[in-house]
């Protein structure tokens, strides 16, 4: 049986963007108002999708960046 990829902590800093959310490859989201910073909890290898949100009203979603967990900064 294989073992399971190793669980990270990671954490994201948003400073560029009014609204940020962070989609996971098991589905879960993290959003992340600007000036703020989240940790979560990742796998090693995961890729995680950032999205820009403009309006918080609106579902529109703009996809700024595709980060493998290693890229984000240790918590």
């Amino acid at each position: 049986m294989p073992t399971p990829p190793k669980k990270l902590r990671k954490q994201y800093e948003n400073k560029d963007y009014p609204n940020v959310v962070l989609r996971f490859e098991d589905g879960h989201q993290i959003e992340v108002m600007k000036g703020a910073a989240k940790t979560f909890d990742c796998y090693a290898g995961e890729t995680i999708k950032i999205l820009a949100m403009y309006d918080k009203t609106s579902k529109e979603r703009e996809l700024v960046k595709t980060w493998k967990a290693d890229e984000f900064t240790d918590a």
